[in-house]
């Protein structure tokens, strides 16, 4: 007779349906992709009241839009035009009211609607933030993988010195630099202007130093990790060849920390174009940020540092989410 209490006990989880694992699992991902969401439009009404409460601190815009021979009653009268005149927390509230809908109010400088004035420069930051990031995976994937492969050879040591440097200067002083280089002593090259593929070439590449710098090192240092572990091991016994171990084995789970950096990036890289776009004169966003914060228009102000701090919000909740795609153990504790 066999001895029921020596056989395996089945779990409930053995005896559940699978069905209903995937649908706890679904009941998951909903749930962390809700506690991001709610947590992503905390950060945006935070970054909003801040905004708008600091750039008040600036001073009085009326100063700047009238000559400086205005009376009293003129300053009082463009002021009660722009509803500066109203309590400060009711310019809160009619300025949280807006958000939803996108309505920031009218520019003070420009005289029109503040999305409108967003929408015309909003393009040429776009173009310049996909050219750079398009420079920095070219560059940087290549650079960390032959840096990887040659782990402490000669040409190791050059492309990571040419790695450090990139990292260590600030942008501005690249941008001059290669002004100084292509369009005035070679004259390759203008040194300002939007619209043509040349105009691209200096403002991507001064905007992407940086970022090549960042994601060549990480990628590095990832590979290395992972070309030392067991299966890297196993699949050099199997006889692959060292390209195909490193693509077909090692890239993939090396991808993880590059992913979340090269998320960063992005925010980086639109957050970084305020400086790129003043050297080379790009009409973005970033320049317009410039140009608000000059002449105190405070509508504008705050659409500027809400689409930054937006851009930052959406891009890191994409990276957090790519996680499950990228790796089956985040999905799985998930």
């Amino acid at each position: 007779m066999t001895d029921i209490s020596l056989q395996p006990r089945p779990s409930a989880a053995d005896g559940e349906p699978r069905e209903h694992t995937r649908d706890r699992a679904g009941l998951r991902l909903l749930r962390t992709v809700l506690l991001r969401l709610g947590t992503a439009l905390l950060v945006l009404l935070c970054t909003a009241t801040v905004s708008f409460f600091l750039v008040r601190l600036s001073g009085d815009p009326v100063k700047l839009l009238l000559p400086p021979d205005a009376t009293a009653q003129q300053e009082a009268v463009l002021r009660g035009s722009l509803g500066l005149d109203r309590p400060l927390f009711t310019q809160y509230l009619d300025f949280l009211w807006g958000l939803p809908r996108l309505d920031f109010g009218n520019s003070l400088f420009y005289n029109e609607p503040v999305r409108t004035v967003l929408a015309d420069r909003l393009p040429a930051t776009l173009q310049l933030a996909a050219a750079a990031l398009v420079v920095t995976l070219v560059v940087a994937v290549p650079a960390g993988i032959f840096a990887a492969m040659r782990r402490g050879r000669a040409s190791d040591r050059t492309v990571m010195t040419g790695v450090l440097l990139g990292q260590s200067t600030p942008p501005f002083w690249v941008g001059i630099l290669l002004i100084l280089v292509f369009a005035v002593g070679l004259h390759a090259l203008p040194a300002s202007g939007y619209g043509t593929f040349a105009n691209l070439v200096l403002p991507a590449v001064t905007l992407a130093v940086y970022s090549v710098a960042v994601v060549a090192r990480l990628l590095r240092s990832s590979l290395i990790d992972v070309l030392s572990s067991d299966h890297i091991r196993t699949a050099r016994a199997k006889g692959f060849g060292p390209v195909k171990v490193v693509l077909t084995h090692g890239l993939r789970n090396a991808s993880l920390p590059v992913v979340t950096v090269v998320g960063l990036e992005v925010g980086s890289l639109l957050g970084g174009a305020i400086l790129t776009e003043q050297v080379f004169s790009w009409p973005g966003v970033g320049q317009l940020t410039i140009e608000a914060i000059s002449h105190r228009d405070f509508p504008l102000v705050q659409a500027t540092v809400l689409f930054f701090a937006a851009t930052f919000v959406v891009v890191n909740l994409l990276v957090d989410l790519s996680y499950s795609f990228l790796d089956p153990r985040v999905r799985t504790s998930r």
